[in-house]
C-alpha cells in the first residue's frame, strides 16, 4: 500500500511580518493535489501542526478547507490528520465523527485511534494516528491512571502497549504521530520545543512493531532507523535555518514483507528563501530573482549604514531580517534586524549611531545623560 505522508503546514504562518498565505497556497492547493493524483496514494497522512496557532486566522482555515476538499472530495483519498504542539487539539478536531464518513479522518485523542484502509485490490493496512501527546495529556486518559511518567519519553513507554493493542495480529501497521525522536536533526529557531531541558525527545525504540512511523515536528526531511521513522519536513522554510533545506513530500510504499520504500517527491515554492552576504553597495547591485524571494541579509561593511534595512527594502521587498557579519558570531541563529539592535548594547549601539552621523565619537559628558535615558525606557519595559 501506498501513503503520502506530510507534516507541519503551519497555515496561517508569516515571516518576517510577510505574510505566507499565498505561497502555502500554491505548494498546498496546487502542488499538493497535483502530486496526489499523479501518485494515487491509498491516503494521505498529515502528521500535526496543521496551523501555526491555536487560534489560527480565518484565511488560514479557508486554505485548509480548499486543500482537504480537493483531495477527499474531487480526488477521493482519504486523508489521516492529527493536531501538533502548535495546534489546539479541539479545534482541529471539531466534525470529527461526522467528517470520518467522508473518509477524512481527524484524530486528537493522544491515546490513539485505529483506522483500517484498503488500496481496492484486497490490501489492507492499518493506521493508528495518535493525537499530540504529552504527558500532561496522558496523565488524564483513564486508561493511563495508573502509569507513571516524568517525560515525554517516559509516556510514550506507557502509550505504545495501547498503540499496538489497536492493530490487529496480522497485516501492515502504519504510525502517524507528532515528537521529536532522539536523533532528529531541528532547526533551532522554527521548531517551537516540546518541552525544556531536553526532556521531550522520546527514544526511538518506543517505536518498535510499526511498519513505517509518519512524523511531523522536525522541519527538514530525515529518516531514522532505515526509514522506518520518518520526518516529511515542513512543506516551506519557516526560518532563515531552513534556508537551504529541500522541501518535499513523503512518498513511501509498505508491502507484506520488508523495509518500506520511500521516496521524497520536491516541492517547488512560488519564492525561495535566501541568506544574502555582501557590503551595502554590492546589495544594492543585485539583480536577477532574488529580488522576489524572501531575503535574511547579512551586511559586511564595518560600520553601520542608517536605514539600510529600509533603503535595501526597495530593492527587495520582502526582507525577513538583516544583520552585520560582525555580530552574533558563532551563534548560529540569525537576528532579525530589530533583535539585532536590541542584542548589542544600547550604548555602544548610539555611540556607533552618533560617530557614523556626526564624524566623531560621542562626548563623554553626554554618556550620563544617555545612561540615565536608556534605564528608564528598561524600567518601563521598552
Amino acid at each position: 500500500m501506498r501513503f503520502l505522508h506530510t507534516a507541519d503546514w503551519h497555515l496561517g504562518r508569516s515571516l518576517g511580518g510577510h505574510s505566507l498565505q499565498d505561497d502555502q497556497a500554491h505548494l498546498l492547493a496546487e502542488q499538493l493535489p497535483a502530486i496526489v493524483r499523479d501518485t494515487r496514494p491509498d491516503a494521505v497522512l498529515l502528521a500535526g501542526d496543521v496551523f501555526d496557532r491555536a487560534v489560527p486566522p480565518a484565511e488560514a482555515v479557508r486554505l485548509l478547507d480548499e486543500v482537504l476538499s480537493a483531495l477527499v472530495l474531487g480526488l477521493g483519498v482519504p486523508v489521516v490528520i492529527i493536531p501538533g504542539n502548535h495546534d489546539e487539539a479541539r479545534r482541529v478536531g471539531f466534525g470529527a465523527r461526522l467528517l470520518a464518513a467522508a473518509r477524512l479522518h481527524i484524530v486528537q485523542s493522544p491515546c490513539g485511534e485505529a483506522i483500517t484502509l484498503g488500496d481496492g485490490h484486497g490490501n489492507r493496512a492499518t493506521v493508528v494516528a495518535c493525537g499530540y501527546a504529552t504527558p500532561l495529556a496522558l496523565a488524564r486518559e483513564p486508561s493511563l491512571a495508573e502509569a507513571r511518567f516524568a517525560d515525554h519519553d517516559g509516556a510514550f513507554a506507557a502509550l505504545a502497549p495501547l498503540l499496538h493493542g489497536l492493530c490487529p495480529a496480522e497485516g501492515p501497521r502504519v504510525l502517524v504521530a507528532h515528537a521529536f525522536v532522539a536523533g532528529g536533526a531541528e532547526s533551532p529557531l522554527s521548531e517551537r520545543a516540546l518541552s525544556v531541558g531536553g526532556t521531550g525527545a522520546i527514544d526511538a525504540a518506543r517505536f518498535a512493531g510499526f511498519d513505517y512511523v509518519a512524523l511531523g515536528h522536525l522541519h527538514r526531511p530525515q529518516s531514522l532507523l532505515g526509514g522506518r521513522l520518518r520526518y516529511s519536513g515542513s512543506p516551506f522554510p519557516y526560518s532563515v535555518e531552513e534556508a537551504d533545506h529541500a522541501k518535499s513530500v513523503t512518498l513511501v510504499e509498505i508491502g507484506a514483507e520488508g523495509a518500506p520504500r520511500i521516496e521524497a517527491i520536491p516541492l517547488a515554492p512560488r519564492r525561495g528563501l535566501r541568506v544574502l552576504t555582501g557590503s551595502f553597495a554590492a546589495l544594492r547591485d543585485t539583480a536577477g530573482p532574488a529580488r522576489e524571494d524572501y531575503v535574511a541579509l547579512v551586511l559586511t561593511d564595518p560600520s553601520p549604514i542608517p536605514e539600510a534595512q529600509r533603503r535595501l527594502a526597495e530593492i527587495f521587498p520582502r526582507i525577513v531580517g538583516l544583520r552585520y557579519a560582525t555580530e552574533r558570531a558563532g551563534t548560529g541563529h540569525f537576528a532579525t534586524a530589530g533583535a539585532a539592535a536590541r542584542i548589542a548594547r544600547p550604548l555602544d549601539l548610539f555611540g556607533r549611531f552618533h560617530a557614523e552621523l556626526r564624524g566623531a565619537p560621542l562626548p563623554e559628558e553626554a554618556r550620563p545623560a544617555l545612561v540615565a535615558a536608556i534605564e528608564a525606557a528598561e524600567a518601563a519595559g521598552h
